[in-house]
């Protein structure tokens, strides 16, 4: 039944309309945009295969501390897919190498989080999962994010790890527009993918009620005009109980009280009464429960929600926050990484924490429970 709903969710995406689908730029699209040629569009790749026409197509030992750019491409096009896997022995290697992303010659990068992460792989281990923008296969790495730009585009990967890694296999698909075609005016005019990437070993809170989101769980904060589509966030729970109930709050253009207030992390995240007593995981092309930890709620558990048909538009600036527990009452170690669009220069992250202070609460990892 469950691959039946799945595919079933599938359907639907290949069949709604083009304005509702992710990937709305000049290049992205679905089934229905298949059919339309487009004048000026030039399709290319930046990869790892092998020069001499063998098979080692990876980039091989890449030392701890060094960079390598993945694609420097000229603008004006837009990225529509990438798709990466890495061999390394490092434990947590995901969590350890960061992918950082520049477009149009920024100075500070519109993209920084750790690889895996940024794929929607929490705690820096493998997982199978899909949705419309990306989509995991253990190691196996997928984004479809539009990616536009209008000068140019620099993709990084840094090994922030103790080990060198041992090979890097990606392919980094584009499409680049001819000067004055209808597709270069477009992404003149389109906001600049953004992904930030978050942790934090939160507070328990003294219950008093809350209402204008104090110390909530911080998703993102922008400044600027633009569109927040989603977000996937991994909870690690370090005590029994369900960690739920905590209410989304987005605060747009500098509201004081939440412009938008849910009513609990699983109904933000698409599902219901705990996650249906988180008794599976689920994956659907926007919303889904896609790691399932302890039946007593402390573990490991993913989710993730996509705004792809209901994007929440800013003018000015836009606070995404979610409780911790209700009224911030949990203390456990939530990890997330937000997407945005919108126009530049962005304001700078925050400095990306070491990578030791970014690994996994091993030891408090309980064996999974039936």
């Amino acid at each position: 039944m469950k691959r039946r709903l799945e595919f079933a969710l599938i359907l639907v995406l290949a069949s709604a309309p083009a304005s509702s689908l992710v990937a709305q730029s000049v290049g992205g699209g679905s089934l229905r945009t298949l059919p339309d040629l487009r004048d000026g569009v030039t399709s290319g790749r930046s990869s790892s295969y092998d020069r001499t026409g063998g098979n080692n197509d990876r980039i091989e030992s890449i030392e701890p501390g060094q960079k390598l750019t993945i694609a420097s491409l000229d603008g004006p096009g837009t990225i529509t897919h990438i798709w990466m896997t890495i061999a390394s022995r490092e434990r947590a290697h995901l969590r350890r190498i960061v992918l950082r992303a520049w477009w149009d010659g920024e100075r500070a990068p519109s993209i920084e989080s750790p690889v895996g992460d940024f794929f929607g792989v929490g705690f820096g281990e493998p997982l199978y999962w899909s949705s419309a923008p990306l989509a995991v296969a253990d190691r196996g790495m997928n984004s479809y994010f539009s990616m536009p730009y209008a000068r140019g585009a620099r993709i990084e990967i840094e090994n922030q790890g103790k080990e060198p890694i041992r090979g890097l296999y990606y392919q980094v698909d584009y499409e680049s527009y001819a000067t004055g075609s209808s597709a270069a005016a477009a992404v003149a005019r389109q906001g600049r993918l953004h992904a930030w990437w978050h942790r934090e070993l939160t507070r328990a809170g003294n219950g008093q009620p809350n209402i204008n989101g104090a110390d909530n769980y911080l998703l993102m904060d922008a400044v600027g005009r633009g569109q927040y589509v989603g977000v996937v966030l991994h909870v690690q729970g370090l005590a029994t109980g369900w960690w739920g109930e905590g209410d989304d709050m987005f605060f747009i253009d500098g509201a004081i009280r939440p412009t938008l207030n849910g009513t609990g992390l699983e109904d933000y995240f698409g599902g219901a009464w705990n996650f249906n007593g988180i008794r599976q995981e689920f994956n659907s092309p926007y919303f889904g429960y896609s790691r399932r930890g302890n039946a007593d709620y402390t573990g490991r558990h993913s989710m993730y929600r996509f705004h792809i048909a209901d994007p929440i538009t800013f003018h000015t600036s836009l606070r995404a926050t979610i409780e911790h527990g209700h009224a911030n009452l949990r203390a456990d170690d939530y990890s997330s990484v937000a997407y945005w669009y919108q126009t530049e220069p962005h304001r700078p992250f925050p400095p990306l924490p070491p990578a030791e202070d970014r690994l996994p609460l091993d030891q408090l990892l309980l064996t999974p429970k039936p």
